[in-house]
């Protein structure tokens, strides 16, 4: 085929990162979650990466570089290869060509937004776009592959390849949802389809662990199964919440998932206190401020002290004067990102399919 008659080529593709309402923490087997998750994709905070690849003789093994912001990483490096190598009996282009991967995100490393999420699933869309080339697949079973090849890759990834909300988890309240890919909840009421995120910069420096270690310490966890049994009723509760448009129930949700992973977090063993002073005088000024108003607001956390503030758009200007006046000073360095929910991947070079 022509293009693989070519010297070079090259694909690209933007996708977002998504923040969990409900979450996802501990995992089995190979990246099996314990439970089911609920999140969105976000707007502005995304990952660009670029392939370039070129023909190769030798047809065993993976090869490629990696460049993050323009600069070559070899931790990055080898975390892709390691995958890449995992995977390379899903596409025989593994081994054909030599890969040069360049990858740059619009948010800050540190920012407390799941950077493997968007890092991770925009690299698989660029893989199967070259596939695509030979292979043809309608749009849902491309986003399902992207969604099956993501999640072995980084768990929350899977959840990235989706607009709007996606479930990952099997739930008996919804029949086509697996525990090996997501798949996108289409059934939401319009006063969720546009959701602000102001996420508030507590401490920009690197999380104290990391997110695979953080589901090793649910294996024995003493509260492991009563919060997997919590983490399923949430998931139901929320997805009825999204249906009815009851940003009171949603609002509670979003809430009690969040403390729920910190408080795991900190009676595991060896334990985490993840939060800082800030980040609690934020929490304490948001319900104080929703109490007063009557806004419809919440905060969620990740693992880590950063807060994420969500709200409907139609409060947008009220929340920001609030923001500047009340929770800038518990930033670090005034420092935080807007964003909202977003419309899922992009690829930027030729469309072969409308988004």
């Amino acid at each position: 085929m022509d293009h693989l008659t070519k010297t070079e080529n090259s694909v690209k593709w933007q996708s977002p990162s998504n923040i969990a309402i409900v979450k996802y923490w501990g995992k089995k087997g190979i990246q099996i979650p314990m439970n089911p998750s609920i999140s969105f994709s976000l707007s502005n905070a995304v990952t660009e990466t670029e392939i370039v690849y070129t023909p190769k003789q030798n047809t065993e093994e993976v090869s490629l570089d990696f460049y993050f912001n323009g600069t070559r990483n070899h931790a990055f490096e080898d975390r892709f290869l390691k995958y890449l190598t995992q995977i390379k009996s899903e596409f025989k282009l593994l081994t054909q060509f030599h890969l040069s991967i360049n990858s740059k995100n619009t948010f800050p490393h540190s920012a407390g937004i799941a950077s493997s999420a968007s890092s991770m699933s925009s690299m698989v869309l660029c893989l199967l776009s070259i596939e695509h080339k030979e292979k043809q697949l309608s749009k849902d079973a491309f986003l399902k592959k992207a969604s099956y090849l993501s999640r072995l890759a980084s768990g929350s990834a899977c959840r990235s390849v989706y607009p709007g909300f996606s479930l990952w988890g099997k739930t008996s309240v919804l029949h086509s949802s697996s525990d090996e890919y997501a798949v996108p909840l289409s059934e939401i009421h319009p006063v969720f389809n546009d959701l602000q995120d102001s996420i508030l910069i507590v401490n920009s420096k690197q999380k104290k662990i990391s997110s695979s270690a953080g589901h090793l310490l649910m294996e024995l966890h003493p509260f492991k199964e009563a919060r997997i049994e919590q983490a399923n009723q949430h998931a139901t509760q929320l997805i009825k919440a999204l249906k009815l448009g009851d940003f009171a129930s949603f609002i509670r949700l979003c809430e009690t998932e969040a403390l729920s992973l910190h408080a795991m977090m900190m009676t595991s063993n060896p334990s985490y206190v993840l939060m800082e002073a800030n980040s609690l005088k934020i929490i304490e000024k948001i319900r104080q401020f929703r109490n007063d108003s009557g806004f419809d607001l919440c905060f969620t956390l990740d693992a880590g002290p950063n807060i994420h503030l969500l709200y409907p758009k139609l409060i947008k200007e009220e929340i920001i004067k609030f923001i500047k006046a009340e929770l800038l000073v518990y930033c670090e360095s005034d420092n935080w990102i807007v964003d909202e929910m977003g419309n899922g991947p992009k690829k930027l070079d030729k469309q072969f399919y409308e988004r």
